[in-house]
């Protein structure tokens, strides 16, 4: 019987590029809901939501991509890379915690636009400043330097996904 062929050195699945930035955006976002839950300007409902985990990085999607003067289903979806049948869901989600609601399109009457409640807009503005917090606590773990050139370089690695994306939420 001949013993079985040594396995290749795999290694490199645990270090590679696409798996530090997967560990590192989930950081940041538990990170940033984290802030968002202990934030005394987010409505107690929905702080109570995010601390006990029922507000997740997907719910972060909507509070990213969503237009300040609303956005299409289809457009969220698109921008967050999730299927319109699962962004209809969290959209559902977020319109029954009051952080969004659905109305009609001006530009299309049979459409319909997902739009930041007053309460979404505390949300957002929350969310604003715990990325902020985030950023800067970034920076003073891996220095001002280091953080520059990661900076500059997922700006320039994924320009050519977010370049669409920026235009739409203008």
């Amino acid at each position: 019987m001949t013993p079985p062929p040594l396995l290749p050195d795999d290694r490199w699945r645990a270090g590679h590029l696409g798996r530090l930035l997967g560990h590192a955006l989930r950081r940041f976002d538990e990170r940033v809901l984290h802030l968002m839950a202990h934030d005394p300007n987010v409505p107690l409902a929905l702080s109570h939501l995010a601390a006990r985990a029922q507000v997740g990085a997907a719910h972060i999607h909507i509070t990213r991509h969503l237009g300040l003067q609303g956005s299409r289903l289809t457009e969220l979806a698109r921008l967050a890379g999730m299927s319109k049948q699962a962004m209809g869901d969290l959209v559902t989600q977020c319109d029954a915690w009051g952080l969004v609601r659905r109305e009609a399109d001006p530009l299309d009457a049979r459409a319909r636009r997902i739009v930041f409640t007053d309460t979404g807009l505390l949300w957002l503005e929350a969310f604003h400043r715990a990325v902020a917090q985030a950023e800067t606590e970034f920076r003073a773990q891996v220095g001002d330097e280091v953080a520059t050139v990661v900076a500059l370089g997922l700006e320039a690695y994924g320009s050519e996904a977010a370049e669409p994306a920026r235009r739409q939420l203008r």
